[in-house]
């Protein structure tokens, strides 16, 4: 396919829901948990096995987590690797926003409370 014929579309700000994938905003906010994971894991400069010590998991687990591997991961797995590393996790519910056609789920790291 040359340049020519590649055709450009904007996002919509999560790449599972633009590739039309069920469940994308959950899948995009587990990324964006796994994301602030593997963040503190690097900045503490953790190796696997001392990461998988704090987490209370095995180093494979560790290792699929720090390289995008989810399926295994549930939200409120994550949820309690980011507790074991000192994070706190919360949970505002509100409206949908204005002009999004479907509500969802999101993540954001605050960087101090």
């Amino acid at each position: 396919m040359s340049d020519e014929d590649a055709e450009v579309h904007d996002s919509s700000g999560n790449i599972f829901e633009d590739m039309g994938m069920a469940d994308a905003g959950e899948r995009l906010a587990k990324a964006e948990l796994a994301r602030v994971i593997r963040k503190i894991v690097r900045e503490r400069e953790l190796t696997q096995s001392e990461a998988a010590a704090l987490l209370g998991v095995k180093q494979p687990d560790v290792s699929d987590l720090m390289r995008g591997k989810l399926a295994r991961f549930s939200m409120e797995r994550l949820e309690r690797f980011l507790n074991a590393l000192d994070m706190e996790v919360r949970i505002q519910v509100g409206p949908r926003p204005e002009g999004k056609i479907q509500a969802g789920v999101t993540v954001e790291l605050v960087e101090s409370f």
